[in-house]
């Protein structure tokens, strides 16, 4: 029953860790369309077609 309520407990530290992180880091991304148009307007090459 101990093991359990650590783990539990961990996982909501590492979540509450990962979540302030990805807050933190989100302004700093950027947006996918400035990504996309950045992005050279070519065929795909052989063997990486859909």
């Amino acid at each position: 029953m101990n093991r359990f309520f650590v783990t539990a407990i961990a996982e909501k530290i590492f979540a509450r860790k990962a979540e302030a992180y990805f807050r933190e880091r989100q302004p700093r991304g950027e947006p996918f369309d400035v990504w996309m148009e950045a992005s050279p307007d070519t065929t795909p090459g052989p063997g990486d077609q859909i």
